[in-house]
């Protein structure tokens, strides 16, 4: 079982620009979102797969491991 998440608020820390200038880019501001992926990876591929608006919590955990996809999976 794996998990893995990506924010919207991530900016770029380096660029690039004409020797001298300034580097200028757009970044969001205010409309941040967390988006967390979970899933086990089997022979047979990926099972039990969730993706969560927010971070993990325990309910969510739970939640995937009691999933009957993932139960078969793991016997």
């Amino acid at each position: 079982m794996d998990e893995t998440g990506t924010s919207t608020k991530m900016a770029r820390l380096y660029g690039r620009s004409p020797r001298g200038e300034r580097c200028r880019a757009a970044i969001p501001h205010g409309h941040w979102q967390t988006t967390t992926f979970i899933g086990a990876l089997t022979l047979e591929g990926i099972v039990a797969p969730m993706t969560l608006p927010s971070a993990m919590n325990g309910g969510a955990f739970t939640a995937n491991v009691w999933c009957p996809s993932f139960a078969k999976a793991m016997s």
